[in-house]
C-alpha cells in the first residue's frame, strides 16, 4: 500500500481554505489523502462506523469547480466549501441508518437531517465518513457489541475516550479535518484530552440539537478539531436559534484570533475539590499555568468545595430522570443484547434517583451552580485537568469503579472532571492540549462564565500559540494491538 500523504491530510481548516482559493490545493486532494489514511489506520484504530467516500469525492470535485469559479468572479464562498467532517453517527443523515450503537437498532433509517448536519451541509462541508462512540453515548470509553473496539492512534491498547471517541481517533489519525461531537457529561471534551485534539462544549442552546433530548439542559452538540481556530470556525457554522429547537439562542462569534493572555485573570484548580489526580496530569496543568502566566496572565489558585461523589450524585440524579428513561424506552425489548457498561449506567441512574424527586435533583444542580458562581467570580477562566487520569483502557467496562493514585472511585465517570459544567451548562468550556505524559495527550479545560465564549477561545489560543501542537501525530504503525 502506497503510503498516505498525511501532510495533506493533516492540513487545519484555515490553510486548506487558503490554498483552495488560490487554486494550490484542492478538496479533492485533501479528501483522497484523508481516504488513504483510512485505509491504513482503521483496521487498528476502528474510528468509523460509516464511509461516504465515492459521494464524497462528488462533492469535493464540486467545491473546487465552485472554488475555481468564485477565484473568476471574485465571489464569496460558503464557511466549509470543500472540508471535510466526519459526523458522530448519533448526528442524523436523511436515509442512512440511525442505530445509536445498537444492535437491536441496526437497520433504522433517519427521516431528517439532524440540526449540525442541515448546517454544515448549507455551509459546503464534505461529508466523508460517520463516528463511532458506545451504545447511546452513555460511557466514556468506545466499544460496542455493534462496532466493535474503537483505540487512541497514540497508544492504541488506551481508549480514546467517549462517547465521542471515534471523532477524537479520527481527527488524531488525520482521517478528517473537522468532526461533530456531543457532550453530556463530557463526551466532547474527553476524547479531545485522550487524544489530542480540541473540543467544545458550547453554552446550553448555542447549538440546536433534535428533541425531544434537545430539551435537557445538561447535553450539547458541537465541534471538534486539531486546532482553536478551527473549532471556532464549526462553532461559528453551528450556532444559532432553529426552529426544532426552541432552546436555541442567537449565535455569538467565537473567535480565537485574539491569543493575548495579558491581564486576563486565569484561576486554577488542580483538583476541583478532591479529585485524585495523576500527578503527571497535575504536572501538566501546573505547567500550563506557568506558561500563561508568563505569557501575562494574572494566574491564581481556585478552591471549590466539590467531592466526587456529591458530582456523581447530582449527575447519576438527573439521568435518572431524563437520560436513562430515554434510554429505556428507546431499548425496549433489546436490554438484554447491550453492552455491560450500558445496563450498569441505567441501573446506576436509576438508585441514584430513587427515593428523590425531580426537584430534590434541581436542588443538587443549584448546589454545584452556586459553588462555581462563587469560585468564579474574581477570574475570567478557571483552568482544570479535563480528566484525572492519564488513560483508560480501549476494552475497558469499568463495572467496579476506578483506581486513581491509590484511591477507589465508586464510578468510572469520578476519573473525568468534566460534567461539573454540564451541571453549570450555560458556561463555555473548551478543552485543548496541555502537553504529553507516557506517551499519551493530556487536555486541560477553559471554562467561562455563562454564554461568555470569547474568553475560553481566547485562553486556548493563548495556550496553542505558547505550546504548539499542531504538528504532533501519532506515529500508527498499522499493526493490529494483540488481545
Amino acid at each position: 500500500m502506497t503510503p498516505p500523504d498525511r501532510d495533506l491530510a493533516y492540513l487545519d481548516a484555515a490553510t486548506a481554505m487558503r490554498l483552495f482559493r488560490a487554486g494550490e490545493v484542492s478538496p479533492l486532494e485533501v479528501l483522497d489523502a484523508q481516504i488513504a489514511v483510512a485505509q491504513h489506520t482503521e483496521p487498528v484504530v476502528s474510528s468509523l462506523c460509516e464511509t461516504m467516500f465515492e459521494d464524497a469525492r462528488v462533492t469535493a470535485k464540486a467545491a473546487q469547480e465552485q472554488f475555481a469559479s468564485a477565484c473568476r468572479t471574485g465571489a464569496d464562498v460558503p464557511a466549509l466549501l470543500g472540508l471535510t467532517v466526519a459526523t458522530k453517527e448519533k448526528h442524523a443523515i436523511a436515509g442512512r441508518e440511525l442505530t445509536n450503537g445498537l444492535t437491536s437498532h441496526v437497520g433504522r433509517r433517519a427521516q431528517a437531517d439532524h440540526p449540525v448536519v442541515e448546517r454544515i451541509v448549507a455551509a459546503g462541508g464534505v461529508l466523508h465518513a460517520r463516528t463511532t462512540s458506545p451504545e447511546f453515548s452513555c460511557a466514556t470509553v468506545t466499544h460496542s457489541p455493534l462496532w466493535g473496539v474503537t483505540r487512541n492512534p497514540w497508544v492504541p491498547s488506551a481508549s480514546p475516550g467517549g462517547s465521542s471517541g471515534g471523532a477524537g481517533a479520527a481527527l488524531a489519525s488525520g482521517i478528517t479535518t473537522l468532526a461533530t461531537a456531543s457532550d453530556i457529561a463530557g463526551s466532547t471534551r474527553i476524547p479531545a484530552g485522550f487524544t489530542g485534539t480540541v473540543g467544545y462544549k458550547a453554552p446550553y442552546g448555542r447549538i440546536p440539537g433534535a428533541p425531544p433530548l434537545s430539551a435537557d439542559w445538561y447535553r450539547g452538540d458541537g465541534p471538534m478539531a486539531r486546532t482553536v481556530a478551527d473549532a471556532a470556525l464549526l462553532a461559528r457554522v453551528l450556532s444559532g436559534v432553529h426552529p426544532i429547537d426552541h432552546a436555541t439562542v442567537t449565535g455569538s462569534d467565537p473567535s480565537s484570533d485574539a491569543a493575548d493572555v495579558r491581564g486576563m485573570r486565569i484561576g486554577v484548580s488542580v483538583r476541583l475539590g478532591d479529585y485524585p489526580v495523576d500527578p503527571a496530569v497535575a504536572d501538566v496543568v501546573l505547567g500550563v499555568a506557568k506558561d500563561l502566566e508568563s505569557a501575562g496572565a494574572h494566574v491564581v489558585p481556585v478552591e471549590l468545595p466539590w467531592t466526587t461523589e456529591l458530582v456523581r450524585e447530582t449527575i447519576f440524579a438527573h439521568f435518572g430522570f431524563v437520560l436513562a428513561p430515554a434510554m429505556i424506552a428507546a431499548i425496549g425489548d433489546g436490554m438484554d443484547e447491550t453492552a455491560a457498561y450500558t445496563r450498569r449506567f441505567v441501573a446506576d441512574a436509576a438508585a441514584a434517583a430513587e427515593g428523590r424527586t425531580l426537584v430534590d435533583s434541581l436542588a443538587l444542580d443549584a448546589r454545584v451552580q452556586h459553588d462555581l458562581a462563587v469560585a468564579m467570580e474574581p477570574i475570567d477562566v478557571l483552568l482544570c485537568p479535563t480528566s484525572a487520569v492519564l488513560a483508560l483502557d480501549a476494552d475497558g467496562d469499568y463495572l467496579d469503579g476506578i483506581d486513581v493514585c491509590g484511591t477507589h472511585l465508586t464510578h468510572y465517570w469520578e476519573a473525568h472532571m468534566t460534567s461539573p459544567f454540564n451541571v453549570a451548562n450555560r458556561c463555555p468550556v473548551l478543552a485543548v492540549p496541555g502537553g504529553m505524559a507516557g506517551g499519551m495527550p493530556v487536555g486541560v479545560q477553559f471554562v467561562g462564565h455563562p454564554y461568555a465564549e470569547a474568553s475560553v477561545f481566547r485562553a486556548g489560543a493563548a495556550l496553542e500559540a505558547v505550546r504548539p501542537w499542531a504538528d504532533g501525530r501519532p506515529e500508527l504503525q498499522g499493526s493490529v494491538p494483540a488481545a
